[in-house]
């Protein structure tokens, strides 16, 4: 990548960071932005902390934009970024009111030092609460002041009172004339009484400013889960700095996240994504009446054990946030293989819950097993969804028939059914579910469905005419080296496709494994420790694509970590 010399120029000079005094008095507006790049690429915490604490506009954003294949921030510059944030309030050249950090965190760990969605969470939490600690100080100290302020007019009031005094211990005489004359002339006395009035009412006027200032304070500090009824109003008034992010909450983290959220500081937490794991349904709950409600778009609870009348109870709390569009539950324990009390209403609760999200276009259900279900799931929703996993669900083929004819089958832009075991009965609702959805699908996932040559011969010629799909997982299927090259074939004919994650075929397995192995089996068996197998299944694949023209654009692999993602992103 060529460098501009904009870009050039601003490493090196926050490369040396003793030359900072002179270029940060004299640096244009304009130059900010590149600057801070700089620092950020080349990790020069110091420069990010001086710039941001200096900054000159009003947003600053930092993750968003970031390029495909561009590492994260380093720690120690996010780090320097949010206590520069927090100095810059009491900077009268900081301009900064919202700082958008969406999408900074990092999670797959391809950068080293760079800081994840739970460190990320935990840091934005800690600079609130320093915010908060250094706003309550200046508060303390402005009390002080107005308190010294108070007790230097009492003594210059108690000195005129005692001035007053020695002058009227003067002569008999005087004193009289003094007292006849404030008698028969009584307007005076009562002017001289209007002239002192204001000055006292004044006085106590500060006083009693500095009591409801300190009241008023102490009680929007010391808000506790009844933050949810602080009015918008309430935080105008309050808050310099907005801040968005992506929140990643756990046990070890919900009471400091809650404290972050739930007290009025100059900076204010909004949420984009909700991440959770491993908290009971009432802390869930009590999270979601913290947050403000115009910014969340999505929500992705994992590994807490809801119950079906947990996440019924949940799901209509998501209704207030317009903007949510994204619901994610992964191995939430909603086990209806089971049958117990009260289920059935929960269900009906449940679905009610998901009707009430009336801009929900995505919905990922991951190892609920709800088999029989999704009709009653499902018909709720007011729109059809865009994106639909359902990975571990132990759907039925009576819930493919009613997926294949739902309002939703042809505007499904990504489809995920991995580890649900699909046969004859269910390939026809399968087949005309591809044909509804043809023209829309871009991410196919059927791994571990149980998939032989023969159903996959059968499949083929709907996947053919899926002309829009990029992504097409199939891997942990029982399929042969004769029925993985049909696949090749297939899967090369579809212009738009860039990746096809395959099966490793069962010739390269261990002696041993059954005629149709599970997924779980396949799996956990070892593969040949001879590389002629797989060299010979390689080097058959690659012709396939040379004779289609793939070669270069196609990416073929069997291995299921380490493939890219990037490329079902569209160009």
């Amino acid at each position: 990548m060529v460098l501009s010399l904009v870009e050039l120029c601003a490493r090196e000079v926050v490369s040396d960071h003793s030359s900072s005094p002179c270029w940060l008095s004299c640096v244009p507006r304009e130059l900010y932005r590149p600057l801070l790049d700089a620092a950020f690429t080349h990790c020069r915490p110091l420069a990010v902390g001086e710039l941001v604490q200096r900054w000159p506009e009003r947003v600053l954003v930092v993750g968003g934009g970031r390029k495909r294949g561009q590492c994260s921030p380093n720690r120690l510059c996010v780090q320097a970024l949010l206590l520069a944030v927090v100095r810059g309030l009491t900077n009268k050249s900081c301009c900064l009111q919202v700082l958008d950090l969406s999408g900074l965190q990092c999670e797959d760990g391809r950068a080293e030092d760079s800081m994840g969605g739970w460190s990320l969470t935990v840091a934005l939490c800690s600079m609130v609460l320093q915010a908060r600690a250094a706003a309550s100080r200046a508060h303390k100290r402005e009390g002080e002041r107005e308190r010294k302020r108070g007790l230097v007019g009492e003594r210059e009031r108690g000195g005129t009172v005692k001035r007053d005094r020695e002058g009227g211990e003067r002569g008999h005489r005087e004193e009289k004339l003094g007292k006849m004359e404030c008698r028969s002339n009584g307007e005076n006395s009562i002017s001289h009484s209007k002239l002192m009035l204001p000055e006292e009412e004044s006085v106590k006027g500060v006083r009693r400013r500095m009591e409801i200032q300190r009241k008023k304070s102490s009680s929007t500090l010391n808000v506790s889960n009844g933050g949810s009824g602080l009015s918008n109003q309430d935080w105008d008034e309050v808050v310099v700095v907005h801040v968005r992010a992506d929140l990643f909450v756990n046990a070890r983290s919900w009471e400091r996240v809650r404290d972050a959220l739930s007290h009025l500081c100059p900076v204010r937490l909004h949420c984009r994504y909700l991440r959770v794991e491993e908290l009971l349904a009432s802390s869930i709950a009590s999270l979601l009446g913290l947050l403000p409600q115009q910014d969340l778009l999505g929500v992705d609870i994992r590994y807490s054990s809801l119950g079906v009348s947990g996440l019924a109870m949940l799901l209509p709390l998501f209704a207030p946030f317009p903007q949510l569009y994204s619901l994610r539950l992964h191995y939430c324990n909603l086990d209806l293989q089971r049958r117990q009390p009260g289920q059935q209403g929960a269900l009906e609760d449940m679905s009610k819950g998901l009707g009430s999200l009336k801009r929900l276009k995505k919905l990922c259900l991951t190892a609920l097993r709800l088999p029989g279900h999704l009709r009653l799931l499902l018909s709720a929703l007011s729109q059809p969804l865009e994106v639909l996993e359902l990975p571990y669900l132990c759907l039925t083929s009576a819930d493919l028939a009613y997926l294949s004819c739902s309002q939703h089958a042809s505007f499904l832009k990504e489809l995920d059914l991995s580890e649900n075991l699909l046969d004859e009965s269910s390939l026809p609702s399968l087949r005309r579910l591809l044909a509804q959805a043809e023209s829309s699908l871009s991410q196919l996932s059927l791994c571990g469905c149980g998939l032989s040559d023969a159903l996959m011969e059968a499949l083929l010629p709907s996947l053919s005419c899926c002309r829009v799909l990029r992504s097409l997982r199939l891997a942990l299927n029982p399929l042969s080296r004769t029925g993985l090259l049909s696949l090749a074939r297939t899967a090369a004919g579809i212009p738009s496709l860039r990746l096809l994650l395959y099966p490793s075929p069962l010739e390269e397995y261990e002696p041993g494994l059954p005629a149709l192995p599970s997924s779980a089996q396949l799996l956990d068996w070892p593969l040949m420790e001879e590389t002629e197998g797989r060299d010979l299944t390689l080097r058959l694949l690659d012709e396939v694509l040379s004779i289609r023209g793939r070669s270069s654009d196609l990416l073929v692999t069997s291995d299921l970590l380490n493939y890219s993602p990037d490329l079902t992103v569209d160009d």
